[in-house]
């Protein structure tokens, strides 16, 4: 989660409610089960910065969308702009999304297709880069083959952050209603 989208959730005057939670949760809940489905299959190297790749990954849900864990954060911030109850918040958090992630993405492609050539131009053309497309043949989503326990381990730091933010908006909830 950014700091300023976190502070910014923290200051808003929204209208939380039952419903903003159980709504917000579940959409930031989709979104780190999308993460570490990602990191399952592809493994905790993908959350390295660093310009060596090894193989390409297109099981899973990198099946589905070229880019799962960061559509997993971006349904994270999804989740936490609903949980605030400020409508006008849940735009912003797309927009600062879409500016943040489509300029890592854009860099990133650029490596996968000098790395991987005509085997990424292929895989880019038949899977979306935010929107899931079915893929031909229908991996599954999750796999009992996957990596789940190294996986938890390297998800467990933004599980925490995750925790934090929804700790702290829970905290000003019941600062608010005294």
């Amino acid at each position: 989660m950014p700091v300023p989208l976190c502070l910014v959730a923290l200051a808003t005057h929204g209208a939380m409610s039952g419903a903003s939670w159980a709504v917000g949760l579940a959409i930031a809940a989709a979104g780190e089960l999308l993460r570490l489905a990602g990191v399952a299959v592809a493994g905790s190297g993908t959350r390295r910065r660093s310009r060596a790749v090894h193989h390409l990954v297109t099981d899973g849900p990198f099946a589905w969308v070229r880019n799962p864990l960061y559509l997993g954060n971006g349904l994270a911030w999804l989740g936490v702009a609903v949980i605030t109850g400020a409508p006008w918040l849940i735009p912003a958090a797309v927009a600062v999304f879409a500016i943040e992630y489509g300029l890592i993405v854009r860099y990133e492609e650029g490596v996968l297709e000098s790395h991987f050539g005509a085997a990424y131009l292929a895989y880019k053309g038949r899977t979306g880069r935010w929107l899931p497309r079915p893929p031909g043949a229908r991996p599954r989503l999750v796999d009992p083959s996957y990596d789940w326990r190294s996986a938890l381990r390297s998800e467990s730091s933004t599980f925490l952050n995750l925790g934090a933010v929804v700790a702290a908006l829970a905290l000003k909830a019941l600062v608010a209603r005294s």
